[in-house]
């Protein structure tokens, strides 16, 4: 089985372009099963059962959506199994952007929106960094010099990874997205890791303070100023 982990910013098209690129595959007869993980609230599964694929949804409510994500994939994995997938599409929230949910034998898709600025992909941290696939979306909304600033945005962080420009309404890059799928290296869950670290700071915040002052807080913490420390048991 191949495995796919789709993450991006909110808003950026995931679903949309998700669906196009499906509808390719299944014209090539892959048997697809896909994870939609969120955090309150999703009717994205609706837009896939219409296609007929069989889906799982995870709301993380509380928890980072990625970290959400790795800590259920062997679930996500054994869902597909028992549909007999050849492919399990992982769509995450993707909303911390310090996380990663990439694994080293699964496919890394980073789906990012053009129009939220230049400067965006130098903002997203290792989702852009240590993805395979970089797909642009809403390109037609910018002008041609935007565009290719935006590019080159992306490939400063992530020389080695390859763009594709898409359109979640028109299914423009879809058909390229389905190839790429169908390249993806077979999947070892029981060998497996990630190919970046999760964020390692954890701190009073994280389990429930709601007080607002450094004075209140222990764990690995940072100043303003860049001086990180780390405070209690």
């Amino acid at each position: 089985m191949k495995v796919i982990v789709v993450a991006g910013t909110p808003g950026s098209g995931k679903t949309a372009v998700l669906i196009n690129t499906i509808k390719a595959l299944k014209n090539r007869n892959y048997k697809i099963a896909v994870a939609k993980i969120d955090c309150l609230y999703t009717e994205d599964q609706l837009r896939f059962r219409k296609l007929g694929i069989p889906t799982l949804v995870g709301l993380s409510r509380d928890m980072c959506p990625d970290h959400y994500t790795i800590y259920n994939m062997g679930e996500m994995v054994s869902f597909a199994r028992d549909n007999r997938s050849d492919m399990l599409i992982i769509e995450t929230a993707g909303l911390c952007h310090r996380c990663a949910p990439y694994t080293e034998s699964g496919l890394g898709v980073c789906i990012i929106d053009a129009t939220t600025g230049p400067n965006t992909p130098l903002k997203v941290g290792p989702f852009l960094s240590t993805a395979n696939i970089v797909a642009i979306t809403k390109g037609d909304m910018i002008s041609q010099a935007e565009r290719e600033i935006f590019r080159e945005r992306v490939t400063e962080m992530n020389k080695e990874c390859r763009i594709i420009e898409t359109n979640g309404l028109t299914g423009k890059g879809s058909a390229e997205l389905a190839v790429c799928f169908e390249e993806a290296p077979e999947f070892c869950y029981e060998k497996d890791q990630l190919r970046h670290n999760a964020p390692f700071s954890i701190c009073t915040l994280c389990v429930g303070e709601m007080k607002i002052d450094s004075k209140h807080h222990r764990g690995v913490l940072r100043h303003i100023n860049g001086v990180q420390k780390y405070i209690g048991e």
